[in-house]
């Protein structure tokens, strides 16, 4: 029976009757939430459906549930089962392989049993990892990505051909300047431009403490690991970069978009920059005095 032949029998009970439309659909078994829908008119649901097709080949890594969240961002009203289904008689799909999810690890530890301190509130830690990609000349492409793990924020995205201690060290010195304070932790891998003197001095200098990833185990880092699959997918498998200028003009406008407009489900599908908004910075209850890890190459080497 379809939704409307239910409203008009209910209807119909009630005036003759007399009865409330709660008794109505008691007796009969129906669901009164289904009588109030309000179906779309054709019109809406074209435009509607335009402009999934517009938004899926705008982000065309983004599913139906991400393109949903941008539609209610936009002022629709409408629900994750209707996007779907015209997301489906539309014919979209991800383009590329389905990503395959790992099972997620309790938060403060790894697969070892190793101490993995997770981030308390914003500006509390910082993650910073390399990721590589190439020029269409074939010449090697450094990425260095810098992220609140609280906020998801994007705070900075640098390419160079290669990255020496003190170019980090003047990245994380703009960024700092930029947030208004430095953060309370920053977590890196065990690669010798982050442990190099240059680096743990400044840090040192500006009050931040140290989380080194252990060699070997990526996972430590799991939210560079997580922001660098949405690069990957999102920016540099979609982009060619002729020079590094190039690159980089393509990659604050990528940045800005992660930011801004790209809504993110385990922030409730708020964009980084709406959530942080929503938030203060944390600040420890009792400040400690918080030794610098010794870099994990170092513990190797011994």
């Amino acid at each position: 029976m379809t939704a409307a032949r239910r409203r008009t029998i209910v209807a119909e009970l009630c005036d003759a009757f007399d009865v409330s439309q709660r008794r109505a659909c008691r007796a009969l078994g129906v669901n009164r939430s289904g009588l109030r829908y309000a179906p779309m008119h054709s019109d809406e649901r074209l435009a509607l459906a335009l402009r999934i097709e517009v938004l899926a080949g705008e982000h065309p890594r983004y599913g139906y549930r991400r393109i949903w969240a941008m539609l209610r961002r936009e002022g629709w009203s409408v629900n994750k089962k209707a996007v779907h289904r015209l997301w489906r008689q539309s014919g979209l799909k991800l383009a590329g392989p389905r990503a395959v999810h790992k099972p997620r690890r309790p938060h403060g530890q790894d697969i070892n049993g190793c101490h993995l301190r997770p981030s308390l509130g914003k500006d509390d830690v910082w993650t910073c990892d390399f990721i590589f990609d190439r020029t269409s000349d074939g010449r090697s492409l450094k990425w260095l990505s810098l992220i609140d793990e609280y906020t998801r924020e994007c705070l900075s995205l640098e390419a160079r051909r290669g990255m020496t201690a003190e170019e980090i060290r003047e990245i994380l010195s703009e960024v700092v300047a930029r947030r208004g304070a430095p953060p309370h932790r920053v977590r890196s891998d065990n690669g010798p431009e982050f442990a190099a003197e240059a680096v743990r001095s400044y840090l040192e200098e500006s009050g931040s403490g140290t989380l080194y990833v252990a060699p070997g185990s990526p996972w430590q880092n799991g939210f560079a690991e997580s922001f660098h699959s949405k690069l990957r997918d999102e920016f540099l498998e979609l982009e060619e970069f002729e020079s590094v200028p190039q690159a980089l003009a393509l990659a604050a406008l990528w940045k800005e978009d992660y930011n801004t407009e790209r809504p993110h489900s385990s922030l409730g599908y708020l964009t980084p920059t709406e959530f942080s908004a929503t938030r203060e910075r944390y600040m420890p209850i009792e400040e400690e005095e918080e030794p610098h890890d010794a870099p994990p190459t170092e513990q190797l080497r011994g």
